[in-house]
C-alpha cells in the first residue's frame, strides 16, 4: 500500500511570528494564541483520522502536532528533516531588518526556489530532504499522514510532489499558521487544498 493521502500542516503561531521575526531553523514557541490555533486544528484534522502523525523537531511544531496526538492517541513520529528553511545570517533577523542589511533579498528568496540567503538553504533543497519522508512512508505501506512542519517547507514540497517545474513553484505562496495543505493520490499527486483553515465549529 502506499500514501493515499498526505496532510502538510502548519505549526501555530510563535513568538517570532508575533514579532516578524525570521525565526529559520531558531528554536522559538508558540505563543498562547498558537497552543489555541493548535487545539482548534487538532480537532479538525483528527476527523480525517490519521494513520500516522510525524513533526520536526522544532518546538512550535512538536507542539503544534502534540494538540493532534492528544486528540487522536495516535503515536508521534518526530523527524528533523521536516524542519523550517535554515535562513542562515537572517535568522533572528525582522522582515524589516533583513530588507536593510539585503535591500530586495526578502523579493528575491520568495521568487526564486533555488535562491538562498547568505549561509542558508533553497526552497529546493529543503523540499528534497522532506520528500525523503514522503517517500519512506510510502514504502513502508502507510495509507494516510499528517506531517507537522514549517510553512516555507510546505511551499517547496507540495509542488515537488505535484511534478511542477521549480519556475512554477512560486505561485505557491505562504501558509497561515496551522492551517493546512491537502494532496490525494490517484495515478500521482494532486492538491486537493491549500492554506485551509479549521471551522469555526471546531473551535467551539
Amino acid at each position: 500500500m502506499t500514501l493515499k493521502w498526505l496532510v502538510l500542516w502548519r505549526h501555530g503561531e510563535s513568538d517570532y511570528n508575533a514579532a516578524q521575526r525570521m525565526q529559520g531553523q531558531l528554536d522559538s514557541q508558540l505563543t498562547t494564541t498558537g497552543l489555541d490555533q493548535a487545539r482548534r486544528a487538532a480537532r479538525s484534522l483528527a476527523e480525517l483520522k490519521p494513520e500516522v502523525l510525524m513533526t520536526s523537531d522544532l518546538s512550535r511544531a512538536g507542539d503544534t502536532a502534540a494538540a493532534l496526538a492528544a486528540e487522536t492517541g495516535i503515536p508521534l513520529w518526530v523527524d528533523k528533516r521536516l524542519r523550517e528553511t535554515h535562513l542562515g545570517t537572517w535568522q533572528g533577523l525582522t522582515h524589516a531588518e533583513v530588507e536593510v542589511l539585503w535591500p530586495g533579498g526578502i523579493l528575491t528568496w520568495r521568487g526564486n526556489p533555488e535562491w538562498a540567503p547568505p549561509g542558508g538553504e533553497t526552497k529546493v533543497e529543503v523540499a528534497e530532504r522532506a520528500a525523503h519522508v514522503v517517500a519512506e512512508l510510502d514504502a513502508g505501506g502507510h495509507s494516510s499522514a499528517v506531517l507537522c512542519t514549517h510553512g516555507g517547507l510546505i511551499a517547496g514540497l507540495t509542488p515537488l510532489l505535484l511534478g511542477l517545474p521549480v519556475s512554477d513553484w512560486p505561485v505557491f505562496g505562504g501558509i497561515n499558521n496551522c492551517h493546512w495543505t491537502v494532496l490525494v493520490r490517484g495515478a500521482g499527486w494532486r492538491l486537493f487544498s491549500y492554506n485551509t483553515a479549521a471551522s469555526l465549529a471546531s473551535g467551539e
